[in-house]
């Protein structure tokens, strides 16, 4: 080593430098992450993309029947590699009725996100491939439900279902 040459481990921490203040800041600002209460973000993770599903639920149905032009919609444009077309249309109706209201309710939230992440998978994969920016914010949001909980704001919880 020549002597313009430092070792990392010789160089001063940041803290002690001219960056210090900037070093301090960013150590206040990232500590008041911590205040923020899980189950708000828990509560925003389950209730906005439940939102998205319920709404593209309601478009598949006319009362208590579902429209033919879901039928069609899945033939035609969601036709999916595996699953018949009419199966898919049902299914695909029914846990977008169920799935979202359990995921607002936080009831059996974990298997309600689980269930609507493969939903989105199956989207991102089979039907609509460009979307994958909206699709991967709602499995973050899933992701964030499935991997912590629904926090305390949930049957849930009242229930002692979930820890």
């Amino acid at each position: 080593m020549t002597p313009h040459q430092t070792d990392s481990a010789d160089a001063p921490a940041p803290e002690q430098g001219r960056l210090a203040p900037a070093v301090a800041f960013l150590r206040r600002v990232n500590g008041m992450g911590g205040y923020l209460p899980y189950d708000l973000v828990a509560l925003a993770a389950r209730l906005f993309p439940a939102a998205v599903f319920w709404n593209s639920a309601r478009t598949k149905v006319e009362g208590f029947s579902i429209k033919e032009s879901t039928f069609f919609l899945f033939e035609n444009v969601y036709a999916l590699p595996v699953i018949p077309p009419a199966l898919a249309a049902v299914a695909a109706t029914i846990a977008e009725h169920v799935l979202p209201v359990l995921l607002v309710l936080g009831l059996l939230t974990r298997l309600s996100a689980l269930g609507l992440l493969i939903m989105t998978a199956v989207i991102q994969i089979f039907v609509f491939p460009e979307a994958w920016v909206t699709h991967g914010l709602w499995a973050a949001a899933f992701l964030i439900v499935i991997a912590n909980g629904p926090g305390r704001l949930s049957l849930d919880r009242l229930f002692r279902l979930d820890r």
